[in-house]
């Protein structure tokens, strides 16, 4: 629901927030590029800590909701990345024909599909996570580490072509 929402609001609201504080949607890109490289290098360079295996950390949830927004959702599941993505689809939108339904359900929809494969993937974790064992998911979470400081990367390039092509203008 938390993702749902988060997707939801930043396609809608984010540019007027944007406008508000004077932050154009290149800035944006360069700064979830960032964040987004940094942590997919942060999971990449985890190493498996041979040594914490063996120890059990006992936990006693005061309340389990308490880490549902943060860390989890915020920035896990849906982070800088697919905000300042859902931000510029948000800014990009047609707006000048007045209310279409179609581009009001459209990323609504996007996010109701998106938000249920959050739901799947968190749901049948444990799961996947036995079948493949440990050092299938030491691969898998290798991987993935590397494809998100891809998408860092090219969130970043996408926003810093962009402050660079406008650079002249601003020098006039």
């Amino acid at each position: 629901m938390n993702s749902f929402f988060l997707l939801v609001g930043s396609y809608f609201i984010g540019t007027h927030i944007l406008s508000f504080f004077g932050i154009s949607l290149p800035v944006v890109q360069v700064g979830g590029g960032l964040i987004v490289i940094s942590t997919g290098w942060a999971l990449l360079k985890q190493g498996n800590d041979d040594d914490q295996k063996g120890v059990k950390k006992k936990i006693q949830p005061k309340d389990p909701f308490h880490n549902a927004f943060y860390p989890l959702t915020l920035p896990l599941t849906v982070g800088p990345g697919s905000i300042s993505v859902a931000i510029t689809l948000g800014a990009n939108a047609p707006h000048h024909q007045g209310f279409n339904l179609l581009s009001v359900l459209t990323p609504i929809v996007g996010s109701i599909l998106l938000a249920a494969s959050i739901f799947l993937c968190y749901g049948f974790a444990d799961r996947l996570g036995r079948m493949l064992g440990a050092t299938g998911m030491t691969v898998i979470m290798q991987l993935t580490s590397f494809l998100l400081v891809c998408i860092g990367v090219q969130i970043l390039w996408n926003g810093a072509s962009a402050l660079l092509i406008s650079l002249p203008l601003h020098m006039r």
